[in-house]
């Protein structure tokens, strides 16, 4: 049980204040200041032994900040020097906090040198950002800039120590310049910034190293339903009605109608029929102009391919009667190749009492409509999938989403009471009741058209077995997301990220599924 409590605080997030109130319980419970930073910094010393061994690395460069960060480096220091490497410190600070300045005066009598110049670290094979920690707020200015500068240009590894100097913990803001690290090796727990989009180029690869915070703080300060949560696999693999039962049928196993394509985009229909098959969905119907039904007949043979009267230039002109029968749906995915022609179609579909999802075109239309605030009176759930520039159309007047998108993707849940799924390097996924999923890992492979079209499929069949209220909703969209990134890795991994098209990624979806 307790290795399980453990293990559940790989997926929280906290912010800057709550990391300080909950290290504010573990002081105030009785553990001592410098005990706390012994025990995390000789583990993370661990860690950057393990990433680079003495056998690999030998003179380190080490970069002292004036507070408990710079505390942590100075631990790091000494247990690398006691272990044989060659360590130079740039401090380049007068003033130290007292705990921070007594670890300065022993690795001081210990030998190892200290410079106020960075340059003189330029020989070093690998440097370690010891300089701010979480919580920095304020650009930084001076010398640190000019160091920072130089530090960069470097060709040299860099590990940071919870984040790279220079981030803004919550929203990943570069304060002015920041330290591109090659790896950051995070404090406890994970801090929204691992998530931000705009931060990611600085982070490198992030490993968390867990040094023992009691889980009942972590609980006392971070409500449940945790408001910031990472989707694990172990999550994943919660949501997935597997195993079935083995008394059941199609009709049980989700239906599932999608309204999509067009005579000029014929394959988003395809795309996004295939995402939805690879869900494991047990009845997926297609509401398609008449003139693709034979085409689409030979990708999806299993389908009910629904023709529907089509427009001169190949769009959707209206639902027919099988397509309107909304009461042999559990729920509706509509926009992906639709063309702004089938404006009528997404208005119409929006007072279906079924959960809808809408994408590509549908936001489109949504936007250009100015219909988005009369989501929140729908009788049922939306699922809204928008990638960045879709998310600007549908909510202007949101501050730039490229830059703290959690925050970004939360208010524009709880302003249309719809679930936001808001696409991007770390995919991010909000309810109305101010949930957000973030999604840990993705690929740049998935950056190909089509994509987003098997998502949407995807998404349409895993919550089409999985009705609910609006938090297991949003925790389907969520999983499905996951799916969808992981089989883009795998994908990557074995074809590159070039050999990755949208076709290509829909036949990895069930190798993922499989793993479950």
């Amino acid at each position: 049980m307790r290795h399980k409590q453990r293990q559940a605080l790989d997926s929280i997030i906290v912010t800057a204040e709550q990391m300080r109130q909950i290290e504010g319980r573990i002081f105030a419970a009785g553990m001592p200041v410098a005990a706390l930073m012994e025990k995390a910094a000789i583990l993370t010393a661990h860690s950057i032994q393990e990433l680079y061994p003495l056998s690999q690395v030998s003179r380190v460069g080490i970069l002292v900040g004036p507070g408990h960060n710079g505390g942590d480096a100075l631990v790091i220091a000494r247990e690398l020097h006691l272990q044989g490497y060659n360590i130079c410190l740039y401090c380049p600070f007068s003033q130290l906090k007292e705990l921070t300045q007594y670890h300065a005066n022993y690795a001081n009598s210990l030998g190892i040198c200290s410079y106020e110049d960075i340059e003189l670290l330029e020989h070093c094979e690998l440097i370690i950002d010891g300089l701010f920690g979480f919580g920095l707020t304020r650009p930084l200015t001076g010398i640190i800039v000019e160091a920072i500068t130089i530090l960069n240009e470097w060709n040299i590894p860099v590990i940071s120590i919870d984040i790279p100097s220079g981030l803004h913990t919550d929203t990943g803001e570069v304060l002015g310049i920041a330290i591109k690290a090659t790896y950051t090796l995070c404090l406890g727990l994970w801090k929204p910034i691992f998530f931000q989009d705009q931060a990611l180029e600085y982070i490198g690869e992030a490993r968390r190293i867990d040094f023992g915070i009691p889980v009942k703080d972590v609980r006392a300060i971070v409500a449940k339903p945790f408001p910031l949560q990472i989707l694990t696999k172990t999550l994943a693999k919660e949501f997935l009605p597997l195993p079935r039962p083995l008394i059941t049928h199609k009709y049980k196993q989700g239906r599932l109608l999608l309204i999509c394509g067009s005579y000029r985009y014929a394959g988003g229909a395809i795309l996004t029929g295939l995402g939805a098959r690879a869900s494991g969905v047990g009845m997926l119907s297609m509401s398609v102009p008449e003139s693709l039904k034979p085409l689409l007949v030979s990708h999806l043979p299993e389908a009910l391919i629904i023709e529907c009267p089509e427009t001169k230039t190949g769009a959707i002109a209206g639902l027919s009667p099988l397509a309107s029968d909304f009461d042999q749906y559990d729920i509706v995915a509509c926009g992906p190749g639709l063309t702004q022609e089938a404006t009528n179609i997404v208005e119409n579909i929006l007072s279906v009492p079924l959960p809808l999802i809408l994408d590509a075109d549908g936001l489109n239309i949504l936007a250009q409509r100015v219909m988005v605030s009369g989501l929140s009176r729908r009788v049922a759930p939306t699922i809204l999938t928008p990638h960045l520039g879709e998310f600007k159309r549908l909510f202007p007047h949101i501050a730039d989403p490229g830059g703290d998108r959690i925050t970004a993707v939360k208010r524009a849940a709880q302003e249309s009471g719809a679930i936001i799924l808001l696409k991007g390097a770390r995919t991010a996924i909000a309810d109305p009741h101010g949930t957000v999923w973030l999604i840990p890992e993705s690929t740049p492979a998935l950056a190909r058209g089509g994509s987003g079209d098997v998502l949407t499929g995807l998404i349409g069949g895993l919550v089409a077995q999985n009705s609910g209220t609006q938090e297991i909703l949003s925790r389907g969209v969520a999983t499905a997301a996951w799916w969808h990134a992981q089989a883009g890795i795998l994908a990557a991994q074995e074809r590159t990220e070039l050999g990755v098209d949208a076709f290509t990624l829909s036949s990895y979806l069930h190798r993922v599924g499989a793993g479950f």
